[in-house]
């Protein structure tokens, strides 16, 4: 799972800057990659809720594969059609993922069983080493989104077959995943087991957790990787070249604050880790469209990254901890498919919004709706600490 989860992660990072670059040649604007990238989110959250409603029919193992044939044949079907309908409808069926972390059906299933193979006393440290693998691997592919550019310079090659041949990669990568999924040891397949249960005793708590988490993902699909890269692309003029370095160290800060979040959640608690990490920055987010210069506005981005991410483990380590264990496949897609939903509604409106004004107004509004739901967390779910789910 680690091995696939670094694979996806590395070819998502590649595609949420090619995307927007691979848009732009072909005269679409960002109101069309906005479109596009909520038709990405909300075809894979109804592929995830699906999956949670009719795929117990079916193993886990099983599951994935199939995910992953469907990735690579994204990624072909991205790189032979360039008609805004045809991507529209690609985006919508495919697992191409426009944002820095992974929303896709692959989340919630693998989630669901390292917390069913994991010690509850390692849990976190578990997640935290599952989330790090992802934001290194996609910070490596964010680094990589400048060879087409370089290679067109070198070579005199076409831009736009060099960023075709990015979703060629892309479709390989599925391919690859398929091959790791195939290789499991059946001593940690991944199979259901045979005690998982839809919610009963839980069912309040998670779709209170549930309907947080899509307001937080609702202002995160404001400012998902594709879409800010446009906006830095559009105010500063920054090269598909400098865009991947930036985005290549927000992604290593990203994924060396999953070892502190860890760390961290032993002495204040998980609740605490997620939200006193996530306000400050949200704040960052918040303040970079106001900022005079590009120094001070890849800082404030820079912090953010530093620290937005922490939630990430603590977050999956807190439902897991809350639900009983025959609960907790059910409690991952019912947290997950809403959250990816919500987060399908926003990228469109931030497109229309960088279209009518070149001023960040998506950063802001993100910042603000997410720090109301650090605010909102933290009154509710404060007193469900738990010393021993840490």
């Amino acid at each position: 799972m680690l091995g696939s989860r670094a694979l996806r992660s590395l070819a998502d990072g590649l595609i949420s800057l090619v995307l927007p670059a691979y848009l732009m040649e072909l005269g679409y604007g960002a109101w069309e990659t906005g479109t596009i990238a909520t038709a990405t989110l909300a075809g894979s959250a109804l592929l995830t809720l699906g999956v949670g409603l009719h795929g117990s029919k079916w193993s886990a193992r099983t599951l994935l594969r199939c995910a992953a044939v469907l990735m690579a044949l994204t990624g072909l079907a991205f790189a032979g059609f360039h008609g805004f309908w045809p991507l529209l409808l690609i985006a919508f069926c495919g697992t191409l993922n426009p944002s820095s972390g992974d929303v896709s059906v692959f989340l919630p299933l693998e989630q669901a069983e390292l917390a069913q193979v994991t010690p509850d006393h390692l849990r976190t440290s578990i997640f935290a080493r599952y989330s790090f693998i992802g934001s290194i691997a996609a910070a490596a592919g964010a680094l990589m989104a400048g060879l087409p550019d370089a290679i067109s310079e070198l070579t005199g090659l076409s831009r736009m077959v060099l960023l075709q041949s990015v979703f060629v990669l892309y479709a390989c990568a599925g391919l690859s995943a398929f091959i790791l999924y195939g290789r499991l040891p059946r001593t940690v397949a991944l199979e259901r087991p045979n005690s998982a249960k839809p919610l009963s005793r839980s069912r309040s708590t998670v779709l209170t957790l549930a309907a947080l988490f899509s307001l937080d993902s609702f202002a995160g699909g404001l400012v998902i990787q594709s879409l800010l890269a446009l906006w830095l692309y559009s105010r500063f003029g920054l090269s598909l070249a400098t865009a991947g370095t930036l985005f290549f160290w927000f992604g290593v800060l990203s994924a060396l604050s999953y070892f502190a979040a860890a760390w961290i959640s032993t002495r204040i608690g998980l609740v605490n880790t997620m939200v006193f990490t996530h306000l400050p920055a949200n704040l960052c987010l918040a303040l970079a469209p106001f900022a005079p210069n590009l120094g001070i506005t890849l800082t404030l981005l820079l912090v953010r990254s530093a620290l937005s991410q922490m939630d990430v483990p603590t977050r999956t380590s807190f439902v897991m901890s809350i639900v009983p264990p025959e609960e907790r496949a059910a409690a991952a897609s019912v947290t997950a498919v809403p959250r990816s939903l919500a987060s399908a509604l926003s990228p469109m409106l931030a497109g229309a919004l960088l279209t009518g004004s070149g001023f960040g107004w998506p950063l802001v509004i993100a910042g603000g709706l997410k720090a109301a739901y650090d605010l909102l967390l933290l009154l509710i779910f404060g007193r469900w600490e738990h010393r021993g789910s840490r």
